[in-house]
């Protein structure tokens, strides 16, 4: 089985100010652009099968600069639906919920076109993505690249562990990275985290499909 790649879009000027970037379709900065454009040669290194993409334009304009063709469109791949909590941060919300964490805590409730997600319920919807990216491996060779969004991403990739969906708090998950999940003896294992070409030492080579970036690696 080949591996699944996991590409977060690239920083907007809601990610920079730490807002709850759900629904709203923001473009992607500069900068974002170019953390876009980076990941291509990463992302060349592998024989790609098939690639899914969010609907929002953060997402799709990553895919597009990272070289990512053909991408299928899946609702299933965007944000958590952040619901009250919609473009705020954890800093205004722990003003009133000094206690609250996403990943236990959930959302508060927003209006009816946008209502809110529980941690389950976003872990549901990545095991119906999780379905269809396993049978886009089993149908054809090669590793399957997904460009969404972090905390959808770390909830799926709880899932992918068989962890609950809360665990995803566990996954840091910078913008404009690529992560890399694979199998060992059969079970599903974290393979790359976080990675950018600037997370390389300048005098090693970038890993191939199959290596292991290892120590290499830096959090983001």
């Amino acid at each position: 089985m080949g591996d699944l790649l996991l590409v977060r879009h690239g920083e907007t000027e809601w990610s920079m100010s730490g807002r709850h970037t759900g629904s709203t379709d923001v473009p992607l900065t500069e900068n974002g652009r170019e953390q876009a454009r980076r990941l291509a040669p990463l992302i060349a290194r592998h024989h790609i099968a098939a690639a899914f993409v969010s609907p929002m334009q953060r997402a799709q304009e990553t895919a597009r600069l990272a070289g990512v063709g053909g991408a299928r469109v899946d609702a299933d791949l965007s944000e958590w639906d952040y619901g009250g909590y919609e473009g705020i941060t954890t800093l205004e919300i722990h003003r009133s919920r000094p206690d609250w964490f996403l990943f236990t805590d959930g959302v508060a409730a927003g209006p009816p076109e946008h209502p809110g997600e529980s941690p389950d319920e976003v872990g549901a919807r990545a095991e119906r993505m999780l379905a269809k990216i396993d049978a886009a491996l089993a149908e054809a060779e090669g590793s399957v690249v997904v460009v969404s969004h972090g905390h959808f991403l770390r909830v799926l990739t709880a899932r992918r562990l068989g962890l609950p969906a809360g665990a995803g708090a566990l996954f840091q998950l910078g913008t404009g990275t690529m992560s890399r999940l694979s199998t060992e003896h059969r079970r599903h294992v974290v393979a790359g985290w976080n990675v950018r070409p600037d997370t390389y030492c300048s005098h090693e080579p970038l890993p191939s499909a199959g290596q292991t970036p290892g120590e290499q690696l830096t959090g983001g």
